[in-house]
């Protein structure tokens, strides 16, 4: 039996919006903080282990690379890790070809088989999107086409976004995207942040250093209910499904979530890249992780003759599966709004992260929020000690 009393500060969840506040809650406040986790390793989706077939660090729900723009997260995380001078690049085959994405001059050109200045590839663009839907676009392929134009939206983006949600794109509202990225340069960098690289020892290495400390205790493996820390005098950080803290009484907020199949082969590289996306329709998964290349600087280390991949496959959520992206269709948000409401009414609890907020958010997003909400939340409720209303960290 889990005895959580003693602690005035209760943590769900041991990612990094949940290993963040409980660091600083330890560090800052000098107060015990109790942290827990339903799954039996610490670091949410971020968890890393070595494989001892290959040596690679395999990140076991699908490739995590950090990048930031914001200099107060990137020095915090620093705290707990130096980085590779990593940067990412994404492949994509298309046919029997392979280009270079998100969609750049080098793209575009190989895809029109001929060789197209900035302004060139630019007129060409703005010429076949302009021909290519009439009037206000009425869903996601229209919204599309009407950006990048039909021959781009056919090669890099239709196929590709029919398996990532499950169904065809002209049934998907226009509303998902606001903007396609292409690049009229050569730059294939998939990030254009200030700061990116690999935590050099991995993220689990990562965690164990932010949840190291006296004060800060870890259970793995509990599944936690509301009515553990319910009307004690505690605050509840909670950065799991808000629908499931009120036992999905608005409903069940939609999700996708992801499939990993996880291979060893007999060979020293796969693909030659870290990630290649697999964007026409006949190929049942979206991409093939190649998880050595994150890291070459530990190549002495890899197996010289194995490696492993992982294949990505795209399904709808059910109940038990791991939520990854928010369909956030007008029903999920309506339901949301009604969660919202609920969550007022709860006494002492702080619902953050891409769970607790039915929200998609990079690892720099979750570490930003988490040190914002420990500065407008926690620390003045450990100061003033008075109940305060539930809050949705958005």
């Amino acid at each position: 039996m889990l005895d959580i009393d003693g602690f005035r500060f209760v943590v769900v969840g041991a990612g990094f919006y949940g290993a963040v506040i409980a660091h600083r809650i330890a560090t800052e406040l000098g107060e015990p903080v109790l942290v827990l986790d339903r799954r039996h390793h610490i670091g949410g989706n971020c968890h890393s282990e070595v494989n001892g077939l290959t040596g690679v660090e395999v990140h076991t729900y699908g490739t995590h690379i950090f990048h930031t723009s914001d200099r107060a997260v990137w020095d915090f995380l620093r705290r707990f890790t130096e980085f590779s001078n990593y940067r990412h690049r994404v492949f994509a085959r298309h046919g029997e070809a392979v280009y270079t994405m998100p969609i750049n001059l080098m793209t575009i050109s190989r895809l029109y088989g001929r060789w197209l200045t900035p302004d060139q590839a630019r007129a060409l663009i703005a010429e076949e999107a302009a021909a290519a839907v009439a009037g206000e676009p009425a869903n996601f392929e229209e919204k599309a086409r009407s950006l990048i134009g039909d021959r781009l939206y056919r090669a890099f983006i239709r196929g590709y976004t029919a398996k990532q949600w499950g169904t065809d794109p002209k049934l998907l509202p226009a509303s998902i995207i606001a903007r396609l990225p292409v690049r009229f340069n050569y730059s294939d960098f998939y990030f254009a942040d200030l700061f990116e690289g690999m935590p050099v020892d991995g993220y689990d290495a990562i965690f164990k250093r932010m949840l190291d400390h006296p004060k800060i205790r870890v259970a793995l493996g509990v599944d936690f209910q509301p009515a553990m820390t319910r009307g004690r005098d505690a605050l509840t950080i909670y950065s799991g499904p808000i629908d499931r803290w009120f036992d999905y009484g608005r409903g069940h907020l939609g999700w996708r979530t992801l499939d990993f199949e996880h291979e060893v082969l007999h060979t020293g590289d796969h693909q030659g890249c870290s990630v290649l996306n697999f964007v026409d329709e006949d190929a049942p998964f979206t991409r093939i992780h190649e998880y050595r290349h994150l890291h070459p600087e530990r190549e002495a280390r890899h197996a010289p003759d194995r490696t492993i991949i992982s294949r990505e496959f795209s399904r709808a959520a059910r109940i038990g599966d791991e939520p990854y992206y928010p369909v956030a269709t007008p029903d999920d948000q309506r339901m949301l709004a009604e969660y919202i409401e609920l969550a007022k009414a709860e006494a002492n609890v702080l619902f953050g992260g891409r769970l607790g907020t039915y929200r998609y958010m990079d690892m720099h997003h979750v570490i930003a929020s988490a040190l914002g909400a420990f500065e407008r939340v926690v620390a003045p409720w450990a100061r003033d000690g008075e109940p305060i209303a539930g809050q949705v960290d958005r």
